[in-house]
């Protein structure tokens, strides 16, 4: 493999990653890359699947099925879902942190950086007691490892505390004393496991300001799971969303920052954010998804924890105040009670809806599965429906004004053109056009 090559390529590739206890599926079907040389930050709701996928990257457990692909600076490509877990961290150079700070309390914080390089100074010693005698190579070895400790110590602001046992730093510090022994350690790809967690938010800046100075001026690639969203939206690259060890979401911080189903399911997570969240939206598909319950085959019964379950019509606050939540508390509700109504019973044959190649019914009797394109649910494809759209080529043909006039009774702005969906449509009617003709319809 050529250095050009590698440049390109991610450094961590999960291909169809499944990983199962018994009959619960806690991953399922898991796709995503890594780039290297950028901060990828995995997020979603508590028990969304984030650490076991962690556990399977770094060896401390054999996925059920996929593969785990990894390829180095050199163009060396190790199979981690092969290889135990020592040599994942020795070999493919591969460090992890854990949610539950995993320091050695009793040494000095001198002492836990020398112990991550305990691999380097063995070898010098040639694995007998010439080290000690500081016959051979051992002395330099050594030199060279307290000065790259020293060197993270002050990158990690704790070069005052060196001699100091690292149980008597303050929580934060143990946070960022701990990411400082896993880089001694020279990792390609460092996994961090809620780095953020119980930090305040100066010291949630100071850890921010350490992942930048990594990602910047080391070129270790770093892959993070985090609650803490004023982290990840500041510091990550790219950002993958899992509900139900599923992903949701994959993009940047921005286009996950507005997905509906990451809002759905994840950022709005209290309920009193509820009628906010709706708001802010503005998209009945949103309102749709927090109307329903989880997915019974893949997930939990229905709860009111992370809005995995139904959402009611009257919202109690902890202060008994009681706030009533519907379509109309939207954007959507507000466009749609200022429409004019239709002006006959069919809005397919009404002359004002605007769109050009409406249907008064869909040819030979059979409607094309709309739900095909990302963006379209079952509520949008029956409004759709009744306003005379039935076929991927009607949608694949609209120009500017039929847009204009579909998104007015859709009652959002924007999101069309956004999720393509009219390439979406050519691809399908394309796609048909490919296959032997077994009559009009959408099914897959």
């Amino acid at each position: 493999m050529s250095g050009t090559s590698t440049t390109t390529m991610p450094i961590l590739r999960i291909e169809h990653l499944s990983m199962k206890f018994g009959g619960l599926v806690a991953i399922g079907d898991l796709s995503f890359d890594v780039r290297r040389g950028e901060i990828t930050a995995l997020i979603g709701p508590n028990g969304a699947g984030k650490t076991t996928v962690f556990n399977c990257i770094t060896g401390f457990y054999k996925p059920t099925e996929g593969m785990i692909r990894f390829t180095g600076h050199a163009g060396n490509e190790f199979l981690l879902e092969r290889m135990p877990d020592f040599q994942i961290t020795a070999k493919a150079k591969v460090a992890r942190t854990f949610q539950n700070i995993r320091l050695f309390a009793g040494m000095t914080v001198l002492e836990n950086l020398l112990i991550a390089q305990h691999n380097k100074l063995m070898k010098a010693s040639g694995y007998t007691i010439l080290g000690m005698l500081g016959i051979g190579g051992y002395q330099q070895a050594a030199a060279e490892a307290i000065e790259k400790a020293r060197m993270w110590l002050e990158k990690a602001d704790l070069i005052d505390r060196a001699d100091d046992p690292a149980g008597d730093l303050p929580y934060g510090a143990q946070r960022r004393l701990e990411i400082a022994r896993a880089m001694c350690t020279d990792p390609e790809l460092l996994c961090l496991d809620e780095p953020a967690a119980g930090l305040n938010p100066r010291e949630s800046l100071a850890l921010n300001v350490l992942l930048r100075d990594i990602k910047e001026n080391t070129g270790t690639s770093i892959l993070l799971i985090e609650h803490d969203m004023s982290v990840v939206m500041e510091i990550s690259d790219h950002i993958v969303v899992l509900e139900y060890g599923r992903k949701i979401s994959d993009g940047t911080p921005e286009e996950v920052r507005t997905d509906p189903s990451v809002i759905a399911a994840y950022l709005g997570v209290d309920d009193e954010e509820v009628e906010d969240v709706l708001t802010e939206v503005g998209d009945e598909k949103v309102i749709e998804q927090l109307d329903t319950g989880p997915d019974i085959e893949h997930g939990p019964e229905a709860s009111a924890s992370m809005l995995a379950g139904p959402v009611s019509d009257t919202v109690v606050h902890g202060n008994g105040e009681r706030v009533t939540v519907d379509v109309g508390a939207s954007k959507a509700g507000q466009v749609k009670k200022m429409a004019p109504a239709p002006a006959t019973a069919k809005p397919a044959v009404d002359k004002k809806a605007g769109i050009a190649n409406r249907l008064s019914a869909p040819r030979d009797g059979k409607a094309d599965n709309l739900k095909l394109i990302k963006g379209i649910g079952p509520v949008n494809e029956k409004k759709l429906n009744d306003h005379g759209i039935y076929h991927f080529d009607q949608i694949a043909a609209w120009k500017k004004a039929d847009i204009e006039a579909v998104e007015s009774y859709l009652a959002f702005t924007g999101r069309i053109t956004r999720e393509n969906w009219i390439a979406q449509a050519k691809a399908l009617v394309k796609k048909a056009a490919t296959k032997p003709a077994t009559g009009r319809g959408g099914s897959k």
